[in-house]
């Protein structure tokens, strides 16, 4: 807790001395509850996160400019068609900035507060609530009110003031929408030069089996191939072994047991026509091949996968380990 302000105590006693309701008595009374220490609610501080509290009259314009480290989740865009829609996005927010200025709007009227809520909403959806872009504008006001204490006489002279200078900083806020802009066209541009590969984007959009994506997406993403392969393969292995409950037997010993058409451990199916036979059959040869083909050879040869390979691999590991979640036991 922050230590008591040493004015509290006299302006405490002025304020004592001053009739309830004079004219000398309110100012007092201001300043001791602008100098006041009082702690916020930490459930307060949480529901105001993304949209903070209104702004007092007498505080200047702002964007978000908050602690960096609070906003370091850079969004990874994985599709030219996700940043085209976010670009429209943007644009629809900038055309609406721009309509404010050409119909001469008021600064308080409700089209200007509901302008500035789209480009929040905007920016914290398409970026997300940790992105620097919405520490940065994440309360952003489309312009500054003019404080209290303008010289200047009348309400209708001061609603002048703000008049005017919501309409002189609107460009600002065009520019900023037009950075913005800027930057996802940047990102689409990245995402389609060669230095990101389409199958990294591609692997971004697999749905991978937890266990798999646990085991070797870290290594994709970082360019070992043939150890995502091994690792997935060897993650796969596992699940067999922890199902089945068969933990002294691995390889093509393990699956041969395992899903044997004939009297297997775990099936795929009821196994009662010939065709559920030989769906149980041709599983068992998929999994005898991940072991076969992909874990054994990546675990004593030295070469590596292709980044299309290592891809095709990983996803046939987690199709088998969908489909192993599936089986029952017998």
């Amino acid at each position: 807790m922050r230590p008591a302000n040493p004015l509290h105590q006299p302006l405490r006693a002025l304020i004592e001395l001053a009739p309830t309701g004079s004219e000398e008595r309110s100012p007092l009374e201001g300043i001791r509850n602008h100098t006041s220490a009082r702690p916020v609610p930490a459930e307060y501080l949480a529901k105001r996160r993304c949209f903070g509290p209104e702004r007092p009259e007498y505080m200047p314009r702002q964007s978000r400019r908050a602690e960096l480290e609070d906003f370091t989740d850079i969004k990874q865009f994985t599709s030219t068609s996700e940043i085209a829609l976010a670009i429209r996005r943007l644009q629809r927010c900038l055309a609406e900035v721009r309509g404010l200025r050409t119909s001469s709007a008021d600064f308080d009227g409700e089209r200007a507060r509901s302008v500035q809520f789209n480009i929040r909403v905007a920016i914290l959806e398409i970026f997300g609530p940790n992105s620097p872009e919405f520490g940065e504008y994440g309360r952003y006001e489309i312009y500054s009110r003019a404080p209290r204490s303008l010289p200047e006489v009348g309400l209708g002279t001061f609603r002048n003031v703000n008049q005017a200078r919501f309409i002189r900083e609107l460009p600002q806020t065009e520019s900023m929408l037009e950075a913005l802009i800027t930057r996802l066209n940047d990102k689409r541009i990245e995402l389609l030069s060669p230095s990101k590969p389409r199958t990294k984007v591609a692997f971004e959009n697999l749905q991978l089996h937890p266990l798999i994506a646990n085991a070797c997406s870290g290594l994709y993403r970082g360019g070992h191939y043939k150890q995502a392969v091994l690792e997935g393969s060897i993650a796969l292995v596992n699940c067999v072994k922890e199902k089945s409950r068969q933990d002294l037997l691995d390889g093509s010993g393990l699956m041969g047991t395992v899903f044997s058409p004939k009297n297997p451990l775990l099936a795929f199916n009821r196994l009662k026509s010939k065709a559920d036979k030989d769906e149980q059959e041709g599983f068992m040869h998929l999994f005898l091949g991940a072991v076969l083909a992909l874990r054994n050879p990546r675990a004593h040869a030295i070469f590596d996968d292709s980044p299309e390979s290592a891809l095709d691999y990983i996803a046939l590991l987690s199709m088998l380990a969908k489909r192993l979640d599936g089986a029952r036991r017998v």
